[in-house]
């Protein structure tokens, strides 16, 4: 008998010097433990960039106002809807472009360059004492702000792949606590010569922008985030003439690149599938926040709740610490009890009797009304939390690192279009139902959470077969 051969050994992996994408590569093979500093950093600077995205929505109401461009009060929600959806606009213009930059340059210094947009437009959007002005700043802070596409890529691209759960829900999470505890820190500082008399004087610079102090707040946190950007380490993988990340050799033998051609992105149906669902769930949240805002500041005559911008502000912030302790103590078993699939569809049910329940708790009061309003209002911040993290486990499991960059473009793209329908249509419909209090069919505000649930619904449907295709590694 001939002797067997020898088995033949794994690929090595080959590091390049001065490669980031080889040096995180090598970081991760050595360390096992979560990755704590790499996303303390994108959960930071996922925070500093999601907070100007809703913090209008408490005092936009009264800023419409103060602008005078509404003949009547039953208008505003008409000119709220296109403020809220410049920003969305701006940044579906222009993710695919910096999704591409990326993949190009890097992440570190997309996400650098974010940071610093929030910086500069979202404090001249305080100073905003025409219309037009707001229109203009809140364009430009979603075209310049190409954050979330590449920091995606970044939250996979620092773990290992046992971890990347984990990491896509830090992004989730924080984005979600921004959205949440942007309009937190609206409410409460927003007109303070009205709020907080004995602090600020009526002839202060807050008196003649009585919008400018969130900003403000904001900003200087995102100045901090900006500083820290110095010591966020590059992902990317930069080699000499090589396109590929990490070339496999046998022993010291190079080998030639045996890599298929990469997919057309477009062409990738696990990818456009979860990105659809993905944006069917975004148009849905986007909506709810400002529907949500604007129906509890309104007056009960017109079906809502009569609060302040502070009393909002409570509500929001409460919600948003509940996502907080559910990142830190529940997502991960969710995560590995049911799968980001199955996740998604539970939370995307549980969402509609949620939804379906608010325009009822208009007949209640005092702590009647404030137990289930709060409890709703965690809850239904879980909920998408849960789903968002789901369907974005799935985008980037479904590219190569290479095209994850540009794949999350698409899905910021795609997301941020169905985001800046949601505020307009969201602001259209609101107007429109305040105006039919005693219609027989769905009156007022209930009209407004049926369409709602209907966009929840869609979603749902579109997360089950032969719609969504998934990704091989979750078959």
């Amino acid at each position: 008998m001939g002797e067997q051969p020898p088995p033949q050994s794994a690929p090595e992996k080959v590091y390049y010097d001065g490669c980031p994408g080889c040096a995180m590569d090598r970081r991760k093979e050595i360390r096992e433990g979560v990755p704590y500093k790499e996303l303390l950093f994108v959960g930071t600077t996922t925070f500093a960039s999601a907070l100007p995205i809703t913090s209008l929505f408490p005092f936009l109401y009264f800023m419409i106002r103060d602008l005078h461009v509404a003949q009547r009060e039953e208008d505003i929600g008409f000119y709220a809807g296109f403020l809220g959806a410049s920003y969305m606009i701006g940044r579906g213009l222009a993710s695919v472009f910096w999704g591409i930059i990326a993949d190009r340059i890097g992440r570190k210094p997309v996400i650098a360059f974010s940071v610093f947009s929030v910086i500069v437009f979202n404090t001249l959007f305080g100073l905003s004492v025409k219309y037009w002005m707001a229109i203009a700043t809140r364009f430009l802070l979603g075209a310049l702000n190409g954050f979330l596409a590449p920091v995606k890529a970044y939250s996979i691209e620092v773990c290992r792949p046992e971890q990347q759960a984990l990491g896509i829900s830090i992004v989730s999470t924080a984005w979600g606590m921004g959205v949440i505890i942007g309009p937190a820190i609206g409410g409460y500082l927003a007109q303070p010569v009205k709020q907080y008399p004995h602090l600020f004087h009526e002839k202060s610079v807050f008196g003649r922008f009585p919008y400018l102090l969130p900003c403000l707040f904001i900003s200087f946190f995102a100045t901090l985030v900006f500083i820290s950007c110095a010591w966020l380490p590059e992902t990317l993988h930069r080699h000499k003439g090589l396109e590929r990340a990490v070339e496999m050799v046998e022993g010291s033998t190079a080998q030639e690149s045996t890599e298929p051609p990469k997919k057309s992105l477009l062409k990738n149906w696990p990818l456009m599938s979860s990105i659809i669902t993905y944006c069917v769930f975004s148009l849905h949240d986007t909506a709810y926040v400002e529907i949500f805002s604007l129906w509890t500041v309104s007056n009960r005559k017109y079906g809502g709740l009569s609060f302040s911008s502070k009393d909002v502000g409570q509500v929001l912030t409460v919600a948003g610490a509940s996502l907080l302790v559910y990142q830190l103590f529940a997502y991960r078993w969710v995560d590995k009890t049911f799968g980001p699939i199955h996740s998604t569809r539970i939370s995307s049910a549980l969402s509609i009797p949620i939804i379906a329940a608010y325009p009822f708790m208009t007949h209640l009061s005092g702590i009647r009304l404030g137990v289930p309003l709060y409890i709703a209002a965690m809850l239904k911040s879980v909920f998408a939390i849960t789903r968002v993290t789901g369907t974005s486990l799935l985008q980037n499991n479904a590219v190569p690192q290479e095209q994850r960059g540009a794949a999350n473009g698409i899905a910021t793209t795609a997301m941020s279009l169905s985001k800046a329908f949601a505020p307009a249509g969201a602001g259209i419909i609101f107007s429109w139902a305040q105006k039919r209090q005693h219609a027989a069919f769905f009156p007022g505000d209930q009209m407004v959470f049926l369409l709602l649930n209907l966009t929840e619904l869609i979603g749902l449907i579109l997360s089950f077969k032969p719609f969504l295709a998934v990704p091989q590694q979750y078959k």
